[in-house]
């Protein structure tokens, strides 16, 4: 009986990481068919073909590009292993090379033009609220999807299953994250097969999605009752990490603005106007998700700092980005129930602020908060303005920023750009990441002096009581390509890059704290997965 539930165990285990490395290739066709088709429609794709060896500049020039995004976008080509990339701080120094993959892939990639040239006009693939005047649309969609995929199974190359992974995961992303939002993945259609009719209120247009799925196998079907597979069932619970990526596809809608327009126009926005570029309701819910993820990672940390002498310890904590309040939420109950802060709490109650710059994140965040009984104040800031933040919290609610613990996950990339200059002395080790600001190419050495700046900013509010922090990071494209279905950085790489957000290496991040006289403490630090292909990394930060 033991042998058998170990042997079970291991086959779970092992259907598990298929299921991963399945997500993570499907996360890749997400931003990797957009990029294909634009780069298509534009001519680089054939420019590519005829060219095996340029620069980032000779590319740019044949057409005339935003020359920061197309590197975002031809830097993703490498992480999938279509080109070699050599890293450089300026475009002249960007080198692309063919690999043995570039020519056959490439060979296909006007298989998906009918695909792309419908997606960049549809709101199927950037909304949930689907309704019957989506019906033909899935249709030809889907129809479009078998007729590529009949054309993949006649190619010799090895390549066309590359080609159909990503194509599938830019029909399943969508599709899982409407689902996901609207309530599908409800426990009981999870452990009961249910009609169209009992679900959807447009029960012909969602019999073509469940078809769809069922081709896939994620759905056993019989007489029009449908139940979910192991297979369906492992990424219904994963729907969320689905979240993030898809929340961008409003802006990869813009591509042809963004590398070859007037690419400002596609993320001009106020403070009272919706984001053109991210739906951010689904951001929301996607980044609450697949964050939770690393909450427990941070638990050790939380304990140790609230099991403190009560007078040593932080006056509250400061969650900035707050997103949808889940991290604040989580903070909340850990030292509440397991610290000796949380057995004194009417003596020394806990000040809670969660700051986002996004409102409709404070109106989420608000309402999970009073859901879950927990008193705090919620109010907008800006992570580029500590010292603002700083005046409004002293001001407002009589409180020090630098008497708070602050924490945020996910956020320092995502940092309003700020000019900065630099000098001859000043060397960064070089980064493989591709930066831009509205379009125009950002060298990796600016980008870190950009971050050393930042952290400036911040460092007379965290000397004190410190930084807890969760980041995003890149990873050289070359090493992405050899581990396809190991990690998610071609999406991350993509989502981030188009959209002015800076995320470097690990090793980089750290050096550039150090530079400031700020150390992140070994005895706390993580990163995910612990290999050379981590994307994640866990700190607390204080002054050495």
């Amino acid at each position: 009986m033991i042998m058998f539930f170990i042997k079970f165990e291991k086959i779970y285990a092992q259907m598990e990481e298929y299921y991963r490395q399945l997500l993570f290739r499907h996360l890749d066709g997400i931003v990797c068919i957009p990029i294909l088709g634009c780069l298509q429609e534009n001519g680089i794709i054939d420019y590519i073909k005829l060219n095996e060896n340029f620069t980032l500049h000779e590319v740019a020039q044949f057409k005339k590009s935003n020359v920061g995004y197309l590197h975002v976008a031809l830097r993703c080509l490498a992480s999938q292993g279509i080109l070699k990339y050599q890293s450089g701080e300026n475009p002249d120094a960007i080198v692309f090379k063919h690999s043995e993959k570039t020519l056959p892939f490439l060979s296909l990639v006007t298989l998906i033009q009918p695909v792309y040239a419908r997606f960049k006009k549809s709101d199927f693939f950037t909304s949930v609220h689907w309704n019957s005047s989506h019906k033909e649309e899935v249709q030809f969609l889907f129809s479009e999807y078998r007729n590529i995929q009949n054309q993949l199974k006649k190619e010799i190359s090895s390549y066309a299953e590359d080609l159909r992974l990503m194509l599938e995961g830019f029909f399943v992303g969508p599709i899982i994250v409407g689902l996901g939002m609207t309530g599908m993945f409800h426990n009981y259609f999870m452990e009961s097969s249910f009609t169209a009719e009992e679900f959807h209120k447009e029960p012909q247009l969602f019999e073509t999605i469940l078809e769809f799925l069922s081709q896939l196998g994620w759905f056993s079907e019989k007489n029009k009752h449908y139940q979910f597979t192991d297979l369906g069932l492992s990424f219904a619970k994963k729907a969320t990490a689905y979240g993030v990526t898809v929340s961008y596809l409003p802006m990869f809608q813009s591509l042809d603005k963004l590398l070859f327009g007037n690419a400002t126009e596609v993320k001009e926005y106020t403070l009272l106007e919706t984001e053109k570029h991210v739906n951010r309701e689904m951001n929301v819910w996607g980044s609450g998700g697949a964050h939770s993820t690393y909450f427990k990672a941070i638990d050790s940390v939380i304990l140790s700092i609230f099991n403190q002498p009560l007078d040593q310890q932080p006056k509250g904590i400061l969650d900035m980005g707050c997103g949808n309040g889940a991290f604040l939420i989580h903070l909340y109950t850990v030292i509440e129930r397991f610290t000796l802060r949380g057995k004194h709490l009417q003596d020394y109650p806990l000040f809670l602020v969660g700051v986002d710059y996004n409102t409709a994140a404070l109106k989420v965040t608000r309402s999970n908060l009073i859901s879950a009984d927990i008193w705090a104040k919620v109010i907008w800031g800006d992570i580029s303005d500590p010292s603002q933040l700083a005046q409004d919290l002293l001001e407002n609610y009589a409180i020090e920023l630098g008497d708070l613990l602050n924490v945020r996950t996910f956020l320092d990339h995502n940092r309003i750009w700020e000019e900065v200059v630099t000098t001859s002395e000043v060397k960064y080790g070089l980064s493989s990441g591709a930066y831009a600001s509205k379009g125009q190419f950002l060298s990796s050495e600016i980008v870190q002096e950009n971050l050393k700046q930042h952290f400036l900013k911040w460092k007379p509010y965290i000397e004190k009581n410190g930084l807890l922090l969760i980041e995003l990071h890149t990873v050289n494209p070359n090493l992405v390509a050899n581990h396809l279905g190991k990690t998610a950085a071609t999406a991350y790489d993509a989502t981030h890059g188009f959209s002015d957000q800076y995320i470097v290496e690990i090793d980089n991040f750290i050096d550039v704290l150090n530079r400031i006289g700020l150390c992140s403490q070994s005895e706390y630090f993580k990163k995910y997965p612990n290999t050379d292909l981590a994307t994640v990394s866990l700190h607390v930060i204080k002054s050495r």
